[in-house]
């Protein structure tokens, strides 16, 4: 897998303008604080068209999540869909932000990670509480805990998923065409 630490990322981008930064977090993260021209295209999205996403780029990846999970998994599917020149922003926004990297900020939001230590964290706090008089609740977060596990091992967070759809993590919304054209038209800026 190719990953790049922040600093390299930063270099790549003022080496090559023309380096395609694809930001696959929320439109909310997106909107919460972003790399300067950056495209933003979440995870589900780039699955959703990820044919496209591969016939219209052209030229390197840079690929940013939150953490980088969410970028190691778009990788994995535009590396298995055919393109070539991908890499992975290692540690994510996180790591571009404690670099001292420049930063397009905007209305704060809260991250998709931190939503799912909320939810889940409340969930179990619920559960052990509701347990002292019925029992069987202990079973919910059984359940959480074993999720996490999951999630912690795979890299994936069902959990993370379902909380991405939910109205306050679409922010605006993303333009996905918008984006796709974005994609397009640097392809033909480099003669892919």
């Amino acid at each position: 897998m190719s990953r790049i630490d922040a600093i390299s990322a930063r270099s790549l981008i003022a080496a090559n303008p023309d380096v395609l930064v694809v930001d696959v977090r929320t439109p909310a993260e997106f909107e919460t604080a972003h790399i300067d021209g950056a495209i933003n295209l979440p995870l589900d999205q780039v699955d959703a068209h990820l044919r496209r996403i591969v016939s219209d780029a052209g030229g390197r990846m840079l690929l940013i999540c939150q953490s980088g999970n969410r970028a190691e998994r778009a990788h994995r599917a535009l590396i298995g869909a055919g393109m070539t020149d991908v890499v992975i922003l290692d540690g994510g926004m996180n790591a571009w932000i404690a670099s001292g990297a420049p930063v397009d900020h905007g209305r704060p939001r809260w991250s998709l990670e931190r939503q799912v230590r909320l939810v889940a964290g409340s969930i179990v706090f619920a559960s052990v509480v509701a347990g002292l008089w019925i029992p069987a609740a202990l079973i919910v977060a059984a359940v959480i805990g074993s999720g996490l596990t999951l999630a912690a091992l795979t890299g994936t967070c069902a959990m993370g998923l379902l909380l991405a759809k939910l109205p306050y993590n679409r922010a605006s919304g993303v333009d996905v065409e918008s984006a796709l054209t974005r994609l397009r038209r640097n392809s033909s800026r480099t003669g892919a």
